[in-house]
């Protein structure tokens, strides 16, 4: 049978064998694949390349029309946001190197060495410190990649319990995920339901305040009520405050988008006062600005590593959307609509679909950013009929988003986090497994808090917003 349809009379089909199961049972496919390799121990994006193929390949069999099918993936691929997002992590992930190379996270460990920490004051710390890296990079990779193998091992010497540290660091890079300007996260929920991104972080002040005070209660009895392991006499952490200034760079950042410039500007004008602050501080050696390696024939650059960091992510969004495009094609995502329009009598209602079917996605995809772009037609719809404000969209889908992939075991930012903790192995210090990491994330539990108080009390709305609440 054929997939039930609702399509515009311009829009071609994209059939099925097996009707609605041949639709979905590449993404089963492609969802097991991603949980058996994330558990195995490889959470690197690339690893998910031959999954998405395998899927994808599955989806071309199933399909009837083996040209329409092709034409849809393609299309899929090449969406103009999906270019956005891959400029996004190219520049936001060289600003990350950057960072790193030019002693920032050294600078913060620095600032904490100086107040001669103990366990429970360390971990709090460290939340900080990484809440401030997850800020200036607007990548949680990068902020568990940079702070993880620092602040674990230190962390441990000084007597911290080990699942809560891990759970700060993670929570840290969550932080930025829902909040930073630079955020793909940011990015993707703001400029999919076109919202400026300036607003639309001030707006959610309201909802990371609460989560981030919440988060430092729970690390502040976890760390204390938990036993950790036997402290280090005379250890101390390492670091440089030669690199503080290099918070001008993050700064000028939000500032640009606060201002309401582009995406392109913000982030390209950045990377530039970087190079240039580095540079004029002796913090950015020549050497990493561009060097050519004569005898490999190769040119070696920092900014050749940060775009080496996205490709892996990149491809991955690439052939995911390529996937996407099938199951949008196929009608589905219409009859959703459709379906959410006849039982969405009220703005709860709406807003409680555009929750469920993000979460769902984020669910299906492992990815926030593809479950953003997968439902964000959706949450279009949805949201303009009954009124809801598109920085109102914008901050649910990021609520959601921000929850599921750094609790569950199997998302790449919990693996990613239980990976990095092996770094304590030379110091004697025990790894903590995906559960824990995910577990004693007391910035997302925060988050889930805040999606339930806005979903079921309206929580966040503005007045205008109520008042059309009022009115209904």
């Amino acid at each position: 049978m054929n997939v039930a349809i609702n399509k515009t009379k311009n829009e071609k089909v994209l059939s099925f064998y097996g009707g609605v199961l041949g639709a979905i049972l590449p993404f089963l496919v492609f969802v097991s694949g991603v949980i058996f390799i994330a558990l195995s121990g490889a959470p690197d994006e690339r690893g998910f390349w031959p999954v998405l193929l395998l899927a994808l390949g599955i989806s071309l069999l199933l399909s009837k029309d083996k040209n329409h099918f092709s034409e849809t993936v393609i299309k899929g691929m090449s969406e103009s946001i999906v270019m956005i997002m891959i400029t996004a992590w190219m520049l936001a992930s060289t600003i990350g190197v950057l960072m790193t190379i030019t002693g920032f996270v050294e600078a913060l460990t620095w600032l904490a060495s100086q107040l001669n920490l103990g366990g429970v004051s360390f971990v709090m710390s460290t939340f900080i410190i990484c809440c401030i890296v997850s800020l200036s990079t607007g990548s949680s990779f990068a902020t568990i990649l940079i702070c993880s193998p620092i602040l674990y091992p230190s962390g441990g010497l000084v007597g911290a319990h080990l699942p809560t540290l891990a759970g700060a660091i993670i929570g840290g890079a969550t932080f930025g995920d829902f909040f930073a300007p630079i955020s793909d996260t940011t990015i993707a929920s703001a400029l999919s339901q076109k919202a400026e991104i300036g607003p639309t972080v001030r707006s959610r002040l309201k909802y990371i305040i609460p989560a981030v005070l919440l988060a430092l209660i729970g690390y502040f009895l976890s760390a204390t009520f938990s036993t950790g392991i036997a402290p280090t006499e005379g250890n101390q952490l390492l670091g440089d405050p030669k690199g503080l200034p290099m918070l001008l760079v993050p700064a000028l950042i939000i500032f640009l988008f606060l201002k309401g410039k582009h995406l392109l500007h913000g982030l390209l004008l950045g990377l530039m006062f970087g190079v240039v602050l580095g540079l004029g501080l002796g913090l950015l050696p020549m050497a990493k600005l561009i060097s050519l390696d004569l005898d490999n024939m190769v040119a070696k650059s920092f900014v050749i590593d940060g775009i080496n960091r996205a490709v892996g992510i990149s491809f991955f969004t690439i052939l995911l959307m390529g996937l996407v495009a099938t199951l949008k094609a196929s009608g589905l995502v219409n009859q959703l609509v459709n379906f959410a329009e006849k039982h969405s009598q009220t703005q709860k209602h709406a807003e409680g679909w555009i929750a469920g079917t993000v979460g769902a996605a984020v669910l299906l995809t492992t990815h926030s950013v593809v479950a953003i772009l997968m439902v964000a037609e959706f949450a279009n719809k949805t949201g303009a009929t009954k009124n809801i404000s598109p920085q109102r969209r914008a901050n649910i889908l990021s609520l959601v988003v921000c929850i599921f992939p750094f609790l569950l075991p199997y998302f790449i930012p919990v693996i990613l986090m239980a990976n990095t903790t092996s770094s304590g192995a030379e110091f004697g210090i025990p790894a903590v497994a995906p559960l824990e990491a995910g577990l004693y994330n007391f910035v997302a539990w925060g988050l889930l808090l805040m999606t339930i108080l806005t979903l079921l009390f309206g929580y966040g709305k503005t007045r205008q917003e109520t008042k059309n609440l009022s009115n209904e």
